[in-house]
């Protein structure tokens, strides 16, 4: 299928052919029939794609801020690769468009196949062919309304909340400064609510839009007939909303809304323009201001937008679904009228054309719309059934034979920040790997996963790279939630699997793997604990010798807050956030001490977002983990301390590390990168790949350091300590 992406490093544009999405569970695939382009949102994209790294990074202060603080946790090396990862990947453009449901996903009974849908959202209602779209971010379109009105219903809910937020009553009087798309929309809305509105703009053609579609007056905003309207109307008090829908860097929207707004009267700013609140003025009027937050309640909530959850009607009335569904209604009974705001509609294929002549301004428009060909072919993008493996003993079975000379072939399930950013460069390099086959549930995230890194082939097919007898190793590097999952199928195909941290986020997923393994015979299996091979700590170790007595190993982990929003933070599907990368730790623990943990202890504070993890080892050795979130973001993420047979191993964050014992060696003190051993790590897998030699790290201690893991959660519920059975 075809998409509009944008390069965000190089500005370009294009209409790629990507995968088709899969449709998964909790929402639909549509196909699109008209997109909404947003002149405002989405040019201002665009805009900043083209101007200068310097450009682009005053245009965004807050992510130069979020640099500066990966460089502070991560180092310059690895925060350089993860933001030119970022830059120099096609983006998808888009957010608003109507189209028909040509396959429904499990647990949706709303709607059917070829039911008209208007669809939201800047990750799911993309100019693309086929859109995946979860179920609180469509709703069906009412009979009689044409698909290319029923495009504008995300853009129409933008505006509807930022109304909303205004609190508008029948005999009010509303200014609203910026006539672009929002504005026009902001404008119709209010009409219908009964109030009169006054309009501002310096173009004099949307002004006259405007007034035909309802407004008392509009003009310009340093025209002197905007004032003497709004005080006709108002008898000289001033209007009882101002709604700002203009963009741009001059402060002029805020000072005339002072101007114009009454005493005690409310401002809402929808659009993103510059705030710079003039004190006095808005001090001695006591102005409320508001702020509206896109399509209204439930945007940027993952349980709301991803996982289907409502929010009550009794007390959440208008959600972002329920805006979208409004402003569809009122459109299709003639109180709003979207066609007059149509300037242009482009065919899909002339996509990048039609940036172009908006970016240069040769074509003026408040809408845009791009119209897609008929359906012509057939979705590809089925789920996978689900297998059920019962439990049967078996011995495992050799390792595959293979020619020692031939390239090992990978494929990648998921291609997301960690993939791209810290396996696929060391691995796209590498002599004798080809990268086979990316498998993406996005289609544009398996695009640019080939682009960048040499793939053969994207597919958003499980099954397919499964099935392919040419592919020697899969890599999982999905959400956590499906880890196992998708780990037990690739061991049932017989594939060698690489799964990224955590192998398992409870018992019984622990149990279907090892079942899989038990079945198939195949015990091909390793699990991203990379720190073990970190050249920094494998020296350190080295350095520190063999221990004799027991020892005490201390591990202060600084993990931070996450970002609010973050998929980390889903714990209901995801699992908690230890249980995320907490086996990290304890793997390098157990390698660090020779063994593998027989009892667990967990305490931590209210809220448990700090946990005391305190393991305990064979030889009486005890290795105490502390993860906490509530520490200073300039301190190192990583701090360890060994004790033994009275020397010390320090690391410090995997730049420098030191041994004290009879004689005294320290690391180099010049400023190294993080090296937290993924290099040495994807080395020794596919090393092991190539020759069927035994894996990386044996599969007994994989399963011991994640049942210590899973033991964390048992542990904090029971209050006591947790006796771990022996793997073997």
């Amino acid at each position: 299928m075809k998409q509009v992406v944008q390069n965000y490093k190089s500005g370009e544009l294009a209409v790629l052919d990507v995968p088709v999405p899969g449709c998964k569970p909790g929402g639909v695939l549509v196909r699109t029939a008209y997109s909404l382009i947003s002149t405002g949102t989405e040019l201002m994209k665009v805009s900043e794609a083209g101007m200068s790294m310097l450009g682009k990074a005053r245009s965004r202060p807050d992510q130069v801020a979020k640099v500066m603080q990966s460089v502070a946790t991560n180092g310059v090396p690895a925060t350089y690769r993860k933001v030119m990862g970022k830059l120099d990947s096609y983006t998808p453009l888009g957010y608003s468009l109507c189209g028909v449901v040509e396959q429904v996903g499990a647990g949706i009974d709303d709607v059917k196949v070829g039911d008209l849908v208007a669809c939201a959202g800047n990750e799911h209602a993309l100019h693309a062919e086929l859109n995946w779209v979860p179920k609180n971010l469509y709703t069906p379109v009412p009979d009689g309304l044409a698909p290319r009105h029923a495009a504008f219903g995300t853009v129409g809910s933008i505006a509807m909340q930022g109304v909303r937020q205004g609190e508008p009553h029948l005999g009010e009087v509303a200014l609203v400064i910026g006539l672009g798309l929002i504005g026009q929309l902001v404008v119709q809305l209010l009409t219908a609510s009964g109030v009169r509105v006054v309009g501002v703009d310096p173009d004099p053609a949307r002004c006259e839009l405007a007034e035909r579609l309802g407004a008392a007056a509009c003009g310009d905003p340093e025209s002197a007939a905007v004032e003497a309207a709004v005080a006709e109307l108002t008898d000289g008090h001033g209007v009882d909303q101002v709604y700002l829908a203009a963009g741009g860097g001059t402060n002029q929207p805020v000072e005339l809304a002072a101007r114009l707004c009454r005493d005690r009267g409310r401002v809402v700013d929808i659009g993103k323009c510059r705030l710079d609140l003039p004190w006095n003025a808005y001090y001695e009027k006591e102005l409320d201001v508001r702020f509206s937050r896109s399509y209204g309640p439930g945007r940027y909530d993952p349980e709301y937008e991803l996982d289907g959850r409502d929010y009550p009607i009794g007390y959440v009335r208008w959600t972002e679904r329920r805006n979208l569904a409004c402003f569809l209604d009122l459109t299709a009974r003639g109180k709003v009228d979207v066609e007059p705001l149509i300037s242009h509609i482009a065919d899909f294929d002339d996509a990048v054309d039609t940036y172009r002549r908006l970016k240069d301004g040769e074509l003026k428009a408040v809408a845009v719309l791009f119209r897609y060909p008929e359906q012509q072919e057939e979705s590809t993008g089925a789920a996978a059934p689900e297998v059920t493996v019962p439990a049967v003993r078996r011995a495992p079975a050799s390792a595959p034979v293979r020619s020692a000379k031939a390239p090992v072939r990978l494929a990648f399930v998921g291609a997301g920040n960690y993939a791209t950013s810290m396996l696929l460069p060391h691995l796209a390099q590498r002599e004798g790997v080809s990268l086979s086959t990316v498998v993406t549930t996005t289609a544009l995230s398996g695009a640019n996963a080939q682009r960048k890194f040499g793939f053969d082939r994207a597919t958003t097919d499980l099954d397919a790279v499964l099935g392919d007898p040419s592919v020697d190793a899969v890599f999982v590097v999905t959400r956590h939630s499906s880890h196992a999952e998708l780990t037990r199928k690739a061991l049932l195909a017989g594939k060698a699997v690489f799964v990224e941290k955590p192998l398992a986020l409870d018992e019984d997923e622990l149990a279907e793997v090892l079942a899989a393994v038990e079945k198939s015979g195949n015990d091909r299996l390793q699990v991203g604990f990379n720190r073990r091979f970190s050249p920094l700590l494998r020296e350190a170790k080295q350095r520190f010798g063999v221990r004799t007595g027991p020892a005490s190993l201390r591990y202060l982990v600084n993990a931070g807050r996450l970002q609010h929003g973050s998929w980390y933070l889903q714990q209901g599907t995801e699992g908690s956030r230890f249980a995320g990368e907490g086996g990290h730790f304890i793997d390098t623990a157990s390698w660090l001490l020779d063994a593998d943990p027989v009892s667990v202890y967990a305490t931590g504070t209210s809220g448990q977002e700090d946990l005391q993890v305190l393991l305990r080892y064979p030889d009486g050795s005890t290795a105490t983990i502390s993860y906490v979130t509530t520490g200073s973001a300039g301190f190192p993420k990583e701090t360890l301390d060994l004790v033994a047979d009275g020397k010390v191993l320090r690391l410090d964050d995997f730049v420098r590390a030191s041994v004290y014992g009879r004689k005294r060696w320290v690391s180099s003190r010049l400023p190294k990168a993080r090296d937290k051993g993924q290099n040495a790590e994807l080395a020794a897998f596919v090393r092991a790949v190539r020759t069927g030699g035994p894996m990386p790290v044996p599969l007994e201690s994989l399963v011991a350091t994640t049942a210590a893991t899973l033991a964390v959660r048992t542990g904090l519920a029971g209050g006591a300590p947790v006796t771990l059975a022996s793997a073997r």
